[in-house]
């Protein structure tokens, strides 16, 4: 039976560079009267258990999910997976591995901020994620860019980025990483479905195009960075080429009165398309 109400299907939590625990995502949710709520944290799914707890308990459908770092053409593609097989061990040594590339992207960025004259650690940075509540998972530039701030060298998380830890930062590094056709893979492997999360922010539609003719399930056509333009032309693209249309905030948390990207609900579907997002239900199983 599908579920009735709205869904927010692109949320992170302290699992990897949310400022919000798992179970306090699901609870916004359902103060926002949302029917359902996809964690999809950076290269981890640590986050999912505790949300499906707090789902079970709030009447609020948790969908398991993860947001996967690729690189192509020198871009950063992110390719979401829903309902993929989480616990399975196999899964999770995979991801270990994007772990890994991040630790190492890491290393780079706080590299040529020390070469740039601020001197920031590593242990400051992981600091700073435990003083935010990540117990574990990933540790992302917003980690990064928190330290910046409160040593004073930039004056917002906004310019920490703008100025040195975005794509076209003086600190930006983007070293060797997954393809995004390896991640459509590796989702497929785990019985999950892919989705390409905010095709907007590439400006690359070409690019995009590739992905979804390679296998990309869905597209995310709602997003809290989309135009209405963007949401016009993806909302075409996936009705030409018969994709998933997915949506959702983006939710990061709050850092100095900013919420990044959206707040929990901003951006949201209808929650209907779970049963195709979800393989169980497409096969009936």
């Amino acid at each position: 039976m599908a579920i009735k109400g709205r869904a927010d299907l692109h949320t992170h939590t302290t699992a990897s560079d949310g400022l919000q625990r798992p179970a306090d995502n699901v609870a916004m949710a359902k103060l926002r009267g949302l029917a359902a709520i996809a964690i999809t944290d950076h290269d981890t799914v640590d986050g999912i258990k505790e949300a499906m707890e707090a789902g079970e308990r709030l009447g609020i459908t948790v969908v398991p999910g993860v947001e996967i770092s690729t690189v192509a053409d020198g871009i950063d593609i992110h390719i979401l997976g829903y309902y993929i097989n989480w616990e399975n061990a196999a899964w999770r040594e995979k991801l270990k591995q994007l772990l890994t590339l991040r630790d190492q992207r890491n290393d780079m960025i706080i590299h040529k901020l020390n070469a740039l004259g601020m001197a920031i650690t590593k242990e400051e940075v992981i600091e700073e994620a435990a003083r935010q509540g990540k117990e574990s998972g990933s540790i992302g530039r917003p980690h990064i860019a928190a330290v910046l701030l409160a040593k004073a060298y930039v004056g917002s998380m906004q310019e920490a980025f703008d100025r040195y830890l975005g794509q076209d930062g003086l600190a930006y590094a983007n070293p060797p990483r997954l393809h995004p056709f390896e991640a459509l893979e590796w989702i497929r492997e785990a019985g999950g479905t892919s989705v390409i999360a905010h095709p907007g922010i590439y400006h690359n539609d070409e690019l995009v195009r590739t992905i979804i003719e390679r296998g990309a399930q869905g597209i995310e056509v709602h997003h809290s960075d989309h135009s209405e333009a963007d949401k016009e032309r993806y909302l075409k693209l996936a009705e030409g080429y018969g994709l998933i249309v997915t949506g959702g905030s983006d939710f990061h948390g709050e850092r100095q009165g900013i919420v990044f990207h959206g707040e929990i609900g901003s951006s949201t579907v209808d929650a209907v398309v779970l049963d195709r997002l979800d393989p169980a239900r497409r096969t009936g199983v």
